[in-house]
């Protein structure tokens, strides 16, 4: 019960930052998408040059942050030194990186479809390099069980981030239609979309400041024979993290080489803002990862680490299938987040859902190769799993546009989750509940396909019918995990 009451308050600490703070940043969407036009493609634009950093982002943190948390916590290794070591090294490549991407940028944007935008790409390689610099402090803080100015700066960024896109997209714009010669002192209606990316610069930079102390109130230690070390652990978890965030991103980067129509850039930003709906599940998983990490890798918890994992990976599962029947049942108010005439691609909403939930199960099935120093299993199933994905892309995208994307990735994180649970039960058992997950996930399909099975023909009735079916779930789970008796029990003994 004190793993579950940690991992319930820190998940909600962390849950706060990503999930309240993307609900908060989620504004941004139906301003992009009334601010600009499907047609135009701009929304297609973002959602292309977004995919390539959280692909960087994985690139340039290379495992350093998983790699922190297991020698951090390792009884002959120096915290201090284990963290300045990490951050060192991730500080000098994401330098690096940035220095070389800024040199070749001549060739690196017509390269990536934006000849007429270079600045686009190099604002967002500067971003990238300080997001992976950030990384490393914010995953320190985890490892200190610092929840709180984590989420704070987290939500600081988000607050930023919103404000200035709210200035520069809706009041800006306004006030220089009468007052050009003022305005145009700090606004140039000529940028455009540019200004997500530059308002992102900002935000990311600003946020750096936060992180004084964890900068400049440590001793600085680097050590070149503990970084080959950490090094020897982190590259397969590298290796993971590129073919785990390109089952994410992949489709959005190939999908305008693929999908070789004229109207690609519109279908992209049609996928890519229905997307956003679905989201919230990778966000759940987020808030999850950051709260559960620390408490499994922590060298001081005495509980039964598999049974912390049964337990967790239970209450993830429940905790997701609601989330998922939450989301459907509210989709048509919900759809109001995009503009309408992004709409056509809601259909893709529960599908990458699906997936999102493959990915969390994943993620949970990870710890048996991370505890037991095989992260090189870790590469070889992501890898797979990507390879199934990006395959599917190819093959099918061209004739059926995103759908194939989003059908892809349920494969591409299926595969992967069903290898890890068989090279996991082989190498690390645990006794996951498995008839409950099945009974939890039969009644979800049950209760989806009872949703969509019918049509009221009014969005509200069928809110209203959608939300009945997501109370049985509810209660089903209540009387089976006995939540009632637990609170019963708890209040007699005071």
């Amino acid at each position: 019960m004190g793993f579950i009451k940690k991992l319930g308050s820190d998940t909600a600490i962390y849950g706060l930052s990503s999930i309240l703070g993307r609900f908060l940043n989620y504004l941004l969407v139906p301003l992009y998408t009334a601010k600009i036009s499907a047609e135009s493609g701009g929304y297609g634009v973002i959602t292309n040059v977004y995919g390539y950093v959280a692909l960087l982002m994985v690139i340039l943190t290379y495992g350093m942050e998983t790699t922190l948390f297991r020698y951090i916590n390792k009884e002959d290794e120096d915290p201090e030194k284990v963290y300045t070591t990490v951050l060192t090294s991730v500080g000098t490549t994401a330098l690096l990186f940035v220095v070389a991407v800024l040199s070749l940028l001549w060739w690196i944007a017509p390269a990536m479809g934006y000849p007429d935008h270079p600045e686009y790409i190099g604002i967002m390689a500067v971003v990238v390099g300080l997001d992976a610099f950030q990384a490393i402090p914010f995953s320190y803080l985890r490892a200190k069980k610092r929840p709180i100015k984590f989420a704070a700066l987290k939500l600081t960024f988000i607050v930023l981030n919103i404000s200035l896109n709210l200035l520069y997209f809706i009041a800006l714009p306004a006030l220089y239609k009468s007052h050009p010669d003022i305005v145009g002192v700090i606004y140039d209606p000529s940028v455009g979309v540019g200004y997500v990316f530059v308002l992102n610069l900002v935000c990311t930079g600003l946020v750096t400041l936060g992180f004084w102390k964890e900068l400049f109130g440590v001793k600085w230690q680097p050590q070149w024979a503990l970084l080959k070390r950490m090094l020897g652990y982190s590259w397969p978890l590298l290796v993971l993290g590129i073919a785990g965030i390109l089952n994410q991103t992949a489709d959005k980067i190939l999908f305008p080489y693929i999908y070789t129509k004229p109207d690609a850039q519109m279908q992209l930003g049609i996928y890519g803002a229905s997307v956003k709906i679905a989201m919230i599940m990778a966000l759940i998983t987020q808030a999850f990862r950051y709260a559960y990490e620390p408490i499994i890798f922590d060298k001081s918890v005495k509980e039964d680490k598999q049974l912390m994992q049964a337990i967790g990976m239970k209450f993830f599962v429940i905790f997701t299938l609601a989330a998922f029947l939450a989301v459907m049942a509210g989709i048509d108010v919900l759809k109001y987040i995009i503009g309408r005439d992004y709409w056509d691609g809601l259909v893709t909403v529960p599908i990458v859902m699906t997936a999102e939930i493959m990915m969390g199960i994943y993620f949970n099935l990870s710890f048996w190769y991370k505890l037991t120093d095989r992260t090189i299993w870790g590469a070889v199933l992501s890898g797979i799993g990507c390879t199934v994905m990006i395959a599917l892309n190819f093959i099918f995208v061209p004739s059926y546009g995103y759908m194939a994307c989003a059908w892809a990735g349920v494969a591409g994180y299926g595969t992967a989750m069903v290898l890890s649970y068989i090279m996991g039960q082989h190498y690390a058992p645990v006794r996951y509940p498995i008839k409950d997950i099945a009974v939890y996930a039969a009644l979800t399909i049950a209760l989806y396909a009872a949703g969509a099975a019918v049509d009221f023909g009014n969005e509200w009735v069928m809110t209203a019918y959608r939300s009945v079916l997501f109370l049985i779930f509810m209660a089903v789970v209540v009387v089976r995990e006995g939540i009632f008796a637990r609170i019963a029990h708890r209040l007699k003994r005071g």
